[in-house]
């Protein structure tokens, strides 16, 4: 064997015990993350992306996010160094901390020369607020179709002590001709999702049907036509949080119905008609949600450009506009051929696009009311099951370029009271499939953004996912109006 041979097989052998090396230390971060998960309630996140669960490889992987705020890599030992800086700071009380942006600014950091020293300084904000004592919230799903399996998912998930959401029951509008066999079908659909993969857990059902036992959680399955048969205090439940996932009862009047002995508060998952459409991370400060006990997250596509809106509107101000929805195939529509009350969804929804309607542009403005008349909206079904593109076409009161215009959305992504809803992407080869999971109401596509000559007309391209993005939106408002968010670091 030669000697250049031998050199390249060393170098292999070299890379090889390297990434073993720092799948060890993604392994202790793992580990970490789990400890003070369980522990004290704290969650380490990493650009956004959990930690906890995920395998060695992908937090690896996760890291190079740190390209996007700092133009290079951060290591896992940088990481994993910051984790172990709050591990010693157990005065620290229940909080949801990115260890990734604490990374990169050390990465770029002058001044403080001790890392644990660094952390301290950057998490002084929590360090110094009161000290967090959570209260679990009673959760009850009324429907368990898409978006309520879906809630259930992430609201089981992100459990960790118990100490915010509690999932308690889920009701199902359906007859109950045998129990066992009904659960036990709607606990497959919950295991196994086509387009969002197998759930990450144990799922089973009681042997008389009665409860699901998800993740150790004991949920009750209730039966009930009307939301008048139910007295939820029957079931153990006091002061919950019912999330109407249904999409019957859209109106204050008819929500009133679900305020039944146990109920304490009702989150719509569509527009609401003379209830508070509440965009989390723009409006959800405006109201008092323990007054204003019926209210709704408005829609997965006012989720998806309400944040873009504002961040645009208090930067240039927004003359007029349109915005057009390509988006994905919904169960509203047929998959064959036939009859629909609605014009043109009658038509099979997998080998259509299908040109219809959307109040999304009008629900805008009921969150941002300095729009109202000045935007309008129409939508295409398409023929994939998730995932949906916003277009706005803006016309904006001040001059701007394609780069300053992708550098203010890349800011609010990265930095301030948006991050959690926008994304920045500048990758030319993302489609729709990269959304699928993302837990933000939407993706800049940068590359694709058009400024004309004059730098007043607008073009911005927007990917979100209609059911899980929008869900861990139902999420985080549910989790304000029940009181138990936990101070955050971005």
């Amino acid at each position: 064997m030669n000697e250049k041979v031998m050199l390249i097989r060393d170098q292999a052998d070299q890379a090889l015990q390297d990434w073993r090396e720092k799948e060890k230390r993604a392994l202790e971060l793992i580990r970490i993350v789990g400890e003070l998960r369980f522990d004290r309630s704290v969650e380490l996140v990493l650009f956004r992306r959990d930690i906890y669960d995920a395998r060695p490889s992908k937090v690896l992987n996760d890291h190079l996010f740190a390209h996007n705020y700092v133009q290079q890599a951060i290591s896992i030992e940088t990481t994993l160094a910051v984790a172990n800086a709050i591990v010693d700071m157990p005065e620290l009380g229940p909080a949801r901390i990115d260890i990734g942006m604490i990374g990169a600014a050390w990465l770029v950091e002058t001044e403080i020369k001790d890392l644990s020293d660094f952390v301290r300084n950057r998490l002084d904000g929590i360090l110094q607020s009161p000290l967090v004592s959570l209260e679990p919230k009673d959760v009850v799903l009324y429907g368990f179709g898409r978006i309520g399996r879906l809630a259930a998912r992430r609201i089981l998930e992100v459990t960790g002590r118990g100490q915010q959401l509690r999932l308690k029951a889920i009701v199902l509008r359906a007859k109950m001709s045998d129990r066992y066999a009904e659960v036990k079908k709607r606990a497959s659909l919950l295991e196994s999702d086509s387009v969002h993969g197998d759930f990450h857990g144990t799922v089973s059902v009681s042997e008389d049907g009665t409860e699901l036992i998800v993740n150790g959680n004991r949920i009750q399955m209730i039966f009930a036509n009307n939301p008048e048969d139910i007295d939820y205090t029957h079931y153990g439940i006091t002061n919950a949080l019912l999330i109407d996932n249904t999409g019957v009862w859209r109106d204050d009047v008819a929500l009133q119905r679900h305020l039944r002995p146990g109920i304490d508060q009702v989150l719509l998952t569509a527009p609401g008609k003379n209830v508070p459409n509440i965009v989390y991370g723009v409006n959800h400060e405006a109201f008092d949600l323990q007054k204003d006990r019926i209210f709704c997250a408005a829609s997965c596509t006012t989720n998806a450009i309400v944040p873009v809106l504002k961040v645009l509107e208090d930067t240039y101000q927004i003359v007029s506009g349109h915005i057009e929805t390509i988006h994905a195939y919904t169960s509203d529509q047929n998959l064959l051929d036939n009859f629909h009350k609605k014009p043109r969804r009658g038509r099979g929804a997998a080998e259509n696009m299908v040109l219809t309607s959307t109040g999304a542009a009008k629900a805008a403005t009921k969150v941002l009311p300095q729009l109202a008349g000045k935007l309008t909206g129409n939508a295409v079904r398409v023929p994939i099951p998730n995932v949906s593109l916003a277009i706005l076409n803006l016309r904006l009161a001040s001059e701007t370029s394609v780069e300053a215009l992708n550098n203010l959305l890349r800011d609010a992504a990265y930095h301030g009271d948006l991050v959690e809803q926008i994304h920045y992407s500048g990758s030319t080869e993302y489609v729709s499939s990269n959304a699928v999971g993302m837990t933000s109401t939407s993706v800049l596509d940068a590359p694709s953004t058009i400024v004309s000559d004059d730098g007043h007309n607008a073009t911005i391209y927007l990917w979100y996912d209609n059911e899980y993005g929008y869900t861990c939106q139902v999420v985080r408002l549910a989790k304000h109006a029940a009181q138990v968010r936990r101070p955050s670091f971005y």
